[in-house]
């Protein structure tokens, strides 16, 4: 059960870890039937807009709970509730606050750069 566990939680880390990936790299899903087809300027504008309504909002509320979510998972050091399980439940659940703060920082550098990109 151990690694099944680790398997889990690694799997885990790395999906919340890559969400500022792509957002950094503009690799992250959206729907491109019509994206393609406005101009650079528009296209500029729809991602300020949805990383000012969207995206940033979205990640302050997630961070705001997932710190909460993690400092209970170690004052009460939780851990798996399957025999052999992993312990220290709180390492795992302080990936979410943290890759949150990532997505945070990367919509900025994202809404900045297209703000450029519309204004210039």
């Amino acid at each position: 059960m151990l690694w099944q566990e680790l398997e889990w939680h690694l799997f885990s880390a790395m999906f919340l870890l890559s969400i500022a990936y792509g957002l950094q790299n503009d690799t992250h899903v959206r729907v491109d039937v019509f994206y393609l087809n406005f101009p650079p300027k528009t296209q500029a504008l729809i991602n300020i807009i949805g990383s000012v309504v969207f995206i940033l909002p979205i990640s302050l509320l997630i961070t705001y709970y997932g710190f909460d979510f993690a400092y209970l998972a170690f004052e009460i050091g939780e851990k798996s509730g399957d025999p052999g399980g992993l312990y220290y439940r709180f390492i795992i659940k302080s990936i979410i606050p943290l890759s949150f703060i990532l997505v945070i920082i990367s919509g900025v550098i994202f809404a900045k750069n297209h703000y450029i990109r519309a204004f210039k």
